[in-house]
């Protein structure tokens, strides 16, 4: 599964490359508002399973965790907001459609294999990392090098709680 990940991830990043080139706030602001979604669905999942009854030892870990980290992606989103991120309706337009895509495909995939599911999220996160790497050594002088440092070093953080949640998971 994780090789399957890695070429989902290459290719989704391909992709996002070819289309957000030289828009940098516009592709935070799509990738942000899709980083989201894994954690959403990964604390719909745990809510469902505990309806079920089949709450797990790290149960309420994960849940706040994941409702940690969702909250933490929202202020990336909203700073990417007023930076002007979200202002053309086509990146909006493609950011919800894939949001809901994604949101589904994690719901079932930590379902079925929720070690998978964090492999899967850590790869995004790590990117994600890089991504704001790449941007702060390309602009070195931006104007908001001190926030998207702050944003690279949440990105970091979320990539080592998620595999720290695999080792959590039975």
């Amino acid at each position: 599964m994780n090789t399957l990940n890695k070429l989902v991830i290459d290719s989704s990043v391909l992709i996002l490359d070819y289309l957000y080139k030289g828009r940098d706030f516009q592709r935070f602001w799509v990738l942000e508002e899709i980083a989201r979604a894994p954690y959403f669905a990964f604390l719909s999942v745990l809510h469902f399973k505990e309806s079920l009854g089949l709450r797990g030892d790290n149960h309420l870990y994960l849940m706040k965790e994941h409702f940690e980290q969702t909250l933490n992606e929202t202020t990336h989103l909203e700073f990417m907001e007023s930076v002007g991120g979200a202002d053309q309706w086509i990146d909006r337009f493609l950011a919800k459609h894939l949001v809901l895509v994604y949101y589904w495909a994690m719901v079932i995939y930590y379902l079925i294999n929720a070690k998978a599911a964090y492999n899967l999220n850590v790869l995004v996160e790590e990117h994600a990392g890089h991504t704001y790497e790449n941007y702060l050594s390309t602009h070195p002088h931006s104007q908001y090098r001190d926030k998207i440092s702050e944003i690279q070093a949440d990105e970091i953080k979320h990539a080592a709680e998620l595999r720290h949640a695999v080792g959590l998971i039975d």
